[in-house]
């Protein structure tokens, strides 16, 4: 299931965001009220080409890690705090005839690019309604929990309180309390294999969470 936004904020979304290098738009999709709800960072050119989450090599590597808790795709809801794709512009030289061409590589999206998708995203948590959120990476994470929040002091770690939402501009703590469970994006690892025995060890480790609270919320 792809969830369906209102198109007022789209339309806002799209307003504030047009004069920036943002591409496409990917709805989350999944699971009505599910679980565990995934929250990426921004999709990547396959996922504009697709139309759906975390189908790239991120995506790949994200299904093992959801078998190793126990869980399939088809079980949760996967979504993004930026819906479209942030892409740099560069010049380089083509190997094979020596002309410079452009190319559009994937980047981070900026804070005020979260921000502008910030009443959607928003909307979303509150029409999802999952037991669990669990923010892939840092920009993820600190779209839940502030700017000092990161992942490599947090990982795996099982968190109870409000995440932000956008009042007036502004970031502001939410009135319902989540179970927030931050992991590694799984990009982070296929750039630095080091990270991949922790990944795992906390996937695995969020499984067994799953199984000892089944009735929690």
């Amino acid at each position: 299931m792809q969830i369906q936004y209102p198109k007022s904020l789209v339309d806002q979304v799209q307003a504030v965001t047009k004069q920036n290098r943002l591409e496409g738009f990917v709805p989350g999709e999944g699971v009505a009220h599910p679980r565990v709800m995934l929250v990426g960072e921004a999709p990547g050119q396959t996922e504009i080409e697709t139309g759906h989450p975390f189908v790239g090599a991120s995506g790949k590597e994200l299904t093992k890690m959801l078998a190793l808790a126990g869980l399939t795709r088809e079980e949760v809801y996967i979504t993004s705090v930026v819906r479209s794709r942030p892409f740099a512009i560069r010049q380089v030289v083509d190997k094979k005839t020596g002309q410079p061409i452009e190319k559009r590589p994937n980047r981070t999206p900026t804070k005020r690019e979260v921000a502008a998708f910030a009443p959607l995203f928003d909307w979303e948590l509150a029409a999802v309604d999952p037991e669990v959120i669990v923010p892939l990476g840092n920009t993820a994470l600190q779209r839940l929990l502030g700017k000092t929040a990161l992942i490599g002091d947090l990982h795996g770690q099982v968190l109870r309180q409000p995440v932000l939402t956008m009042v007036d501009g502004k970031y502001c703590p939410g009135n319902k309390t989540y179970v927030v469970i931050p992991m590694y994006h799984p990009a982070a690892y296929l750039y630095a294999r080091r990270l991949e025995p922790t990944v795992q060890e906390d996937w695995r480790e969020f499984g067994q969470w799953l199984n000892r609270n089944s009735k929690e919320s």
